[in-house]
């Protein structure tokens, strides 16, 4: 759409079709009196369908209605780019952090616009002997990333590259990225009071109370053997 249209003394036609600033049909009017009847309600006289016959004018404010047309048409660009699949590249483990920051501030931005980001990290001749430095790379980029993406594929080596995908994500305000190697809390199993039966306190929270033990009863006496006398 062209937002640039012709507008009060660029009319050169006449008549045109009027159409007045409270969306009233007025019809066919000679542009003069149209252009009077726009500076009388101190608006302006915009050509909005040049190529009907005779040419459609509509009175308005242009420049509140240019700024409209214009945030329609951005909005409908940013549309037709969404969706991508847009690729960032490091040449280097090397890396240096502007250089890095750089790289991410231009991820979130294509994420914000609803792009998918591809990093991908190139290795270069001994690199290939400290993989791990890459990963931190891409650690630190989910990190920085956290808040507007999610890890669609996490990184992965291919040959001399390491890739790292991220998708679209927005987290909610004041949302807290997860630990890393942080283990879920336990749950202890209630603990009963001395005295009390385990197994009831483990299956209840009410205190019921052990069963009494049984007493144990005396043994019998038993007969002694009567003492020999020796004659």
């Amino acid at each position: 759409m062209h937002t640039n249209f012709r507008h009060n003394e660029q009319i050169r036609i006449s008549p045109i079709f009027l159409i007045d600033a409270d969306d009233n049909k007025v019809g066919s009017t000679p542009t003069a009196e149209a252009l009077r009847r726009a500076r009388e309600a101190g608006l302006d006289l915009v050509e909005v369908a040049p190529t009907a016959r005779p040419p459609v004018c509509r009175i308005m404010d242009y420049g509140k209605w240019r700024y409209q047309q214009q945030k329609k048409e951005d909005k409908s660009r940013a549309s037709s780019r969404a969706g991508q699949l847009k690729e960032l590249k490091l040449k280097t483990v090397r890396i240096g952090d502007h250089d890095l920051m750089i790289k991410i501030n231009h991820a979130r931005e294509f994420l914000k616009e609803g792009n998918k980001v591809q990093f991908t990290l190139q290795f270069k001749g001994r690199e290939m002997a400290h993989t791990e430095l890459g990963r931190d790379i891409f650690r630190k980029i989910k990190e920085e990333l956290w808040p507007v993406s999610k890890v669609e594929r996490d990184a992965k080596m291919e040959g001399r590259r390491m890739t790292l995908v991220l998708q679209p994500e927005h987290k909610a305000p004041g949302a807290k990225p997860p630990v890393p190697g942080k283990p879920a809390p336990r749950v202890n199993a209630p603990v009963g009071r001395p005295g009390m039966n385990p197994a009831m306190n483990a299956g209840t929270n009410m205190n019921i109370p052990a069963p009494a033990p049984r007493p144990v009863a005396a043994p019998a006496p038993q007969n002694q053997p009567a003492p020999v006398t020796s004659s």
